[in-house]
């Protein structure tokens, strides 16, 4: 019999990185050599030639270039432009299409973020859509910032992806962090300057590896 361990507890009382939370949908680039895609039909042997053309033809947006390929997601599903209406997500996949050029700059990878604007949720006041990079820790707005740092390890963003703005990174602390949810109710959303509505924020956790979100409003209820 397999014995499982009980998993170490992290500690509550350590750093946390807080980004503003954008009211669109979620999505995620993924570049890739053809043998990922090839492996991940591992199980059905006498098929993989097939499978994995079959899931090229469909889904890939770009490539190869370099022997890499680009795929397009929502939260659950990929994406694709040319078979029909509902597999595109309030054309993402269609926009990747558009910018894969530029997009191959983020490298091999998953790639997450919030693709938002004109007919997503919230809306955020915009006439076009626009998609923003989670991994703060990584990349950095080139829309925003003129310069890095030497010693910085964060990188330049493509310039058709935009960041979610980080607003605080330190030690955990719930007055922080209720600090920071106020400013924004009070001054509005730091992603779109001038918008009065924003939604709230994420809270990384780094010792649990976990992330949190805090609404705005509405908070004490689950969501739908």
């Amino acid at each position: 019999m397999e014995f499982q361990k009980f998993r170490k507890i992290p500690r509550l009382s350590r750093e946390i990185l807080i980004s503003e939370k954008i009211d669109g949908t979620n999505a995620q680039i993924y570049i890739c050599p053809l043998r990922e895609i090839w492996n991940s039909f591992a199980g059905d042997y006498q098929y993989q030639e097939v499978y994995t053309k079959e899931f090229i033809d469909k889904h890939c947006l770009y490539g190869p270039q370099d022997g890499f390929y680009m795929f397009a997601g929502s939260r659950n599903r990929w994406l694709s432009v040319d078979n029909g209406k509902n597999c595109d997500n309030y054309g993402f996949a269609r926009w990747v299409k558009e910018n894969a050029e530029e997009l191959m700059k983020l490298g091999e990878g998953r790639h997450y973020g919030e693709w938002y604007g004109k007919g997503i949720q919230r809306n955020y006041g915009l006439e076009e859509k626009r998609f923003a990079l989670f991994n703060v820790k990584k990349w950095v707005d080139n829309n925003i910032w003129d310069a890095l740092s030497d010693d910085s390890k964060q990188i330049f963003a493509p310039k058709c992806c935009g960041v979610v703005p980080a607003l605080y990174e330190g030690s955990f602390d719930t007055q922080k962090i209720q600090k920071i949810v106020d400013s924004l109710a009070k001054s509005g959303s730091v992603m779109v300057p001038n918008f009065r509505n924003p939604e709230g924020i994420v809270i990384y956790h780094k010792a649990s590896g976990q992330l949190f979100k805090k609404t705005l409003e509405n908070d004490e209820k689950p969501k739908g």
